[in-house]
């Protein structure tokens, strides 16, 4: 009896953390979106159903977070993951100064979200006594003017992608550096035996046995780019709405905090509209691995 007792006892904590902090919470969210007319002042509702739901589906601030989110997803996390990958096949097949080279492409990584976003805002938005370095370079080569910061979307979005990419790339580079670092060797003599090209050699070793760490970063990618929000407010400050620029967990803050705050059930629906757009994608991706991804 005390045997079967012990491995339960052992995870007890682990459990009441994550009923408190986690199950509780969600059971809560799940409440707060069923009703409908909820008062937060008066902690009362007039009727229970999905209303709320149907009001942040049809919220053109909701649909303008979504449709954000999505490019920002479907953009980051490939050319991301991809250019991390080439970073770090290229210093992998250095050996001067390749530890130099590893910490000044994480610095971005330990440098705080706001100074970098107050940086890539100095150089591209457009002010009264300058019209941003970017801006300047781009007229240089005969381009024209353009605010990155306060000008049209498809800059501003442009703005957004660049930044993201430039502060989660870090982490990406030292996953897939120590990944590369970890494929036996034995491989690539074998190859080297057979004369096989790189190309293939890429494709057939290389790219197979880093897999389950691409499929890492790719999972975490696409959740991390669902979540984006500081660095939103960073670049574009706090009214994202006014600049167009609104992200799904954007909108859930603004729905309890913001200049729209104190809507808790209208929040509660759109981050379990959120969760169920993560689940699904992740689920996908499972499904997916399990042809794709090579675990020795």
């Amino acid at each position: 009896m005390k045997k079967s007792l012990t491995p339960w006892l052992c995870l007890l904590p682990a459990i009441l953390f994550l009923g408190v902090f986690m199950v509780y919470p969600l059971i809560d969210v799940l409440v707060y979106s069923a009703e409908e007319g909820y008062n937060f002042a008066s902690q009362s509702f007039w009727s229970v159903g999905l209303y709320n739901y149907s009001y942040v589906l049809h919220d053109p601030f909701f649909i303008q977070a979504l449709k954000n989110t999505f490019i920002i997803v479907i953009i980051t996390v490939p050319l991301s993951t991809g250019i991390a990958l080439l970073i770090s096949l290229g210093l992998s097949s250095i050996k001067a100064l390749r530890d130099l080279f590893q910490t000044v492409y994480f610095l971005p990584y330990v440098t705080n979200t706001l100074a970098v976003g107050l940086v890539f805002m100095i150089l591209f938005k457009k002010t009264a006594y300058s019209d941003g370095l970017v801006s300047l370079l781009i007229q240089t080569f005969g381009g024209p003017s353009v605010d990155f910061i306060d000008g049209p979307y498809w800059a501003k979005m442009f703005v957004m992608c660049f930044y993201t990419i430039w502060i989660v790339m870090p982490f990406k580079i030292l996953i897939l550096t120590s990944a590369l670092a970890s494929v036996d060797p034995v491989y690539y003599k074998a190859a080297q035996v057979d004369a096989t090209p790189k190309w293939r050699v890429f494709t057939k070793i290389t790219l197979p046995m880093i897999s389950p760490m691409v499929f890492y970063l790719v999972i975490t990618g696409f959740i991390g780019a669902f979540k984006a929000y500081s660095d939103e407010v960073a670049l574009f400050g706090t009214n994202l709405n006014a600049a167009g620029m609104n992200t799904i967990v954007g909108y859930v803050y603004d729905m309890l905090y913001g200049d729209s705050g104190g809507y808790p059930s209208y929040a509660s629906a759109a981050a379990l509209i959120l969760f169920a757009i993560v689940f699904t994608i992740t689920t996908i991706n499972l499904m997916v691995s399990r042809k794709t991804v090579y675990y020795q």
